[in-house]
């Protein structure tokens, strides 16, 4: 006869779960963005895949596929690029055909009559390079971690929408509260991912085209690649694209282009600025309204785990966490409440 009883054994299989759920989730670390990634994914494309297969009939399996192929091909492919082609200049700065000694002796010349800071840009781009290469640690060290995390997030991928039935009712089973409130947690969810990933995603490219057609009108050399940059920079609420156009026109001032410095300011500080302010207004309308905090410190928390990849899931995770504390607070409410009928003093 077992010297345990009833809820003693329950308790220590609940204990010996939520260990062994610490170990894998440790084990499962380095995988996270993958498993943050098909998440992410899968939201966006919901919508598109229920159409085609209860809509239009077809096949689960080809949809699944379809989606993997376009995402791939759409946003994975063109975000590896975009961060080869980044790390190639930072590793060229040096090179004669990039004139980066030319413009750092203008800004030390500037910054030194200034504001008396004879070595602002090179301690600066010191700095700055030391950080860039930190954002892209996964690729910088071996394609073979790159090709895993997204083998991993496109088989987790596959099998959410050809399993999506099971894997929905799965999840509405084990959630830790009710039905309604998963659904209205899986709601604000697709909204915070819209808001965070889409929303930011379409500003961020509107600013990087913007940037790198003024530094191209303006005769700044290299505009696709800081037109990049001011992309990446874009997911930054506070930074922001338009304040590498103070940079660019200092070294115009110091060049003796005085009319285009001033040109390029107010194009950067008045429009590219603006044009950001109205395009969050415009998402902000359609879906989530991610506020600036979230994201700057979503950012900082991101950045650490994920390399380049925390300018959107940092904000993402943050945003999470913050729905679940508010569908925990409405539940305990909803918990307090029901307490006080049954007992008789809710009046």
């Amino acid at each position: 006869m077992s010297i345990f009883n009833y809820k003693q054994r329950n308790t220590i299989i609940l204990v010996s779960i939520i260990v062994l759920g610490c170990f894998i989730l440790y084990a499962l670390s380095g995988l996270f963005s993958a498993i943050l990634g098909a998440i992410v994914l899968f939201t966006i494309f919901r919508p598109f895949y229920l159409y085609m297969v209860d809509k239009k009939g077809w096949n689960r399996t080809a949809v699944a596929l379809i989606i993997i192929f376009t995402s791939l091909i759409v946003i994975v492919l063109p975000f590896l690029a975009l961060s080869f082609m980044v790390i190639g200049k930072i590793s060229n700065l040096n090179s004669s055909n990039f004139p980066i000694q030319e413009w750092m002796i203008k800004i030390d010349a500037f910054a030194g009559n200034t504001f008396k800071q004879p070595r602002f840009a090179e301690n600066t781009l010191q700095k700055l390079g030391v950080y860039a290469t930190d954002l892209f640690p996964s690729i910088l060290g071996s394609a073979a971690n790159i090709i895993l995390t997204l083998l991993v997030l496109y088989f987790l991928l596959y099998f959410m929408f050809v399993q999506i039935k099971e894997f929905e009712n799965g999840l509405l089973k084990y959630a830790p509260f009710r039905e309604q409130y998963a659904l209205k947690f899986a709601e604000a969810l697709r909204s915070s991912t819209y808001s965070n990933v889409l929303g930011q995603g379409i500003i961020a490219l509107t600013q990087g085209t913007l940037l790198a057609n003024g530094f191209w009108i303006f005769g700044i050399p290299d505009p696709v690649f800081w037109g990049v940059i001011g992309s990446f920079i874009a997911f930054l609420p506070v930074v922001g694209a338009p304040t590498l156009c103070i940079p660019a026109s200092i070294i115009l001032f110091t060049s003796g282009h005085t009319v285009k410095g001033i040109l390029l300011l107010a194009y950067g500080l008045l429009f590219i600025g603006n044009i950001d302010n109205v395009l969050r207004m415009i998402i902000n309308k359609r879906v989530a309204n991610t506020h600036p905090i979230i994201s700057v410190i979503g950012v900082f928390i991101g950045l650490p785990l994920f390399g380049i990849l925390g300018l959107v899931f940092g904000p993402l995770l943050l945003s999470y966490f913050l729905l679940l504390i508010e569908i925990y607070e409405t539940n305990r409410m909803a918990a307090d409440r029901l307490e006080r009928i049954r007992s008789g003093t809710d009046n």
